[in-house]
């Protein structure tokens, strides 16, 4: 823990915590996941299984999401009702997939209607702005149809 005086973190016998890499953490985190599937786990079962605290479960999970599932071909979940999972059947993969489609058109659909495209309108001659709204349509485009296409 930090000292009052910004000092380095200090573990309870006075000594230097030390850190613990974002790949270790993952494999902690993976394991407990895999050892609980088909359920999910929580950030807070998960912080009990491994006995790793949050904010090291936390990048426990980013290193999983940019490394892990990919290379074990499991890919990660989350539902509130079942947390953190690797699930099994593929259909829940899909209604995963389309919710994070849905969520980023979201986004996507909100920079174009409340920056981009009223830049775009107000300089109707910037030809870089328009080039910009153009590309931002065809993202939202694809994202509409990733999450609601079947």
């Amino acid at each position: 823990m930090p000292d009052s005086k910004g000092g380095k973190r200090q573990n309870r016998r006075g000594g230097r915590q030390p850190r613990i890499a974002e790949s270790v953490c993952g494999e902690r985190v993976r394991v407990a996941l895999m050892e609980a599937r088909p359920a999910g786990l929580t950030t807070k079962q998960l912080v009990t299984a491994t006995g790793l605290s949050e904010y090291y479960v936390r990048k426990g999970l980013q290193w999983i999401k940019e490394k892990a599932a990919l290379e074990n071909l499991t890919p990660l979940t989350w539902t509130a009702k079942d947390g953190y999972r690797f699930p099994v059947d593929v259909a829940d993969w899909i209604a995963y997939e389309r919710r994070q489609f849905n969520t980023e058109l979201t986004r996507i659909t909100r920079l174009i209607t409340a920056t981009v495209g009223p830049h775009a309108t107000a300089r109707p001659d910037d030809k870089g702005i328009q080039l910009i709204l153009a590309q931002l349509e065809n993202i939202r485009t694809t994202l509409e149809i990733l999450a609601h296409g079947d």
